[in-house]
């Protein structure tokens, strides 16, 4: 498959918030609890750093603190966007927080329903459909259902392409509660994005090889939270409904297939599988889950047990591990077994349609 024949969509892009985003937009009885950054600790866990500086950053002089703020702002605008696709072969690009992913982790629900609202207020101003190439998922609020349900029908009356929510749900998702959230994301007609290290504490393990193994413990959430869904008939009850895990790869969703139904079928001779579906638990995950790649050729291998459907890739873009701007050298070693059609879909198609992308990003980026 000759890529550079291909139009591409990262489903999975970032943007880097100012530092100072939620201190300086904050009311002033939740400032000095305000989200400031992200740091990783030795074992390879991520949190979020708090505190009452407007910044937050000790290390830094007020100088360099404050250019590094102006160079962030000035990210979030649609000229670098455009910039960065036009370097690395992208038609069109979905958006996701980067500090904002952390913001769940908060125990106040006031707070953080404040958070969420700021974060998708600031992302509206800057790049709130601005263009057809670039579309942005607003977070969701899920510290109780009635502050979700306002959000998601604030979100999607402004144009927003997906609702985010976090990865591990308090309660799980698969708790009854969460049904009129269901409904109302439903109503919407816009998919559920979950992105990957979210709802939860990544520190799990400590000492030799813990970075890596809690970096694969966070990936391990998504076939956790497609059980949830689809075992306890939430995906059955609502098939418009679509999730996308966001950077967890694709290569599990062959093995929980597989799993579920293995488990699903032998547990029902002795009771234990309740409810008792009309399908088997593969079909609603070939029909409503899907999930994002960078690199994964696992998942690509695959492709006959699973289909295409589920499968979309992403550059990551701007972080570190980001395929950028190398992503069609990537993608030519990645797809290369790949059918034409199939690699279409994976990059391009899929993201299309549960985004609302229109064709006419396959043009040329101006």
């Amino acid at each position: 498959m000759d890529v550079s024949q291909l139009r591409l969509i990262s489903a999975d892009a970032h943007i880097n918030e100012p530092h100072d985003l939620w201190f300086s937009r904050l009311p002033a009885d939740l400032r000095d609890r305000a989200p400031r950054r992200i740091q990783q600790d030795v074992d390879g866990a991520w949190e979020l750093v708090i505190d009452g500086q407007p910044l937050g950053w000790g290390e830094l002089s007020a100088e360099d603190a404050a250019h590094q703020e102006a160079t962030r702002e000035a990210e979030a605008s649609l000229d670098v966007r455009l910039d960065m696709m036009r370097v690395d072969g992208i038609a069109a690009e979905i958006i996701f927080p980067t500090i904002g992913l952390y913001v769940w982790n908060l125990q106040d629900p006031a707070l953080g329903r404040a958070c969420c609202r700021e974060y998708n207020d600031w992302l509206y101003e800057r790049l709130g459909n601005v263009s057809s190439r670039v579309k942005i998922a607003g977070m969701v609020p899920d510290w109780s259902v009635t502050d979700a349900i306002e959000e998601v029908q604030r979100n999607a009356a402004r144009g927003f392409a997906a609702h985010l929510l976090p990865i591990v749900g308090t309660p799980e998702w698969n708790h009854k509660v969460w049904e009129p959230l269901w409904d109302a994301i439903d109503e919407t007609g816009l998919p559920i994005a979950m992105h990957q290290g979210t709802g939860h504490d990544m520190l799990w393990y400590r000492g030799p090889g813990s970075a890596t193994a809690n970096l694969f413990a966070t990936q391990s959430m998504a076939p956790r939270a497609v059980t949830l869904l689809a075992a306890s008939g939430a995906l059955e009850r609502h098939p418009s409904l679509h999730f996308v895990f966001v950077e967890v790869n694709a290569g599990w969703m062959a093995w929980t297939m597989s799993t579920l139904d293995e488990y699903y079928v032998a547990h029902q001779r002795n009771g234990w599988t309740k409810p008792i579906l009309p399908e088997v638990p593969s079909h609603y995950l070939r029909r409503q889950v899907h999930a994002t790649f960078q690199e994964d050729p696992v998942a690509l291998h695959n492709i006959p047990l699973t289909g295409t459907d589920c499968l979309l890739w992403g550059n990551d873009y701007p972080h570190p591990e980001s395929t950028y701007p190398d992503s069609n050298a990537i993608l030519d070693r990645l797809l290369v077994d790949v059918g034409d059609d199939d690699a279409r879909a994976i990059v391009f198609e899929n993201a299309a349609r549960l985004f609302g992308f229109s064709e006419r990003v396959g043009e040329p980026v101006p």
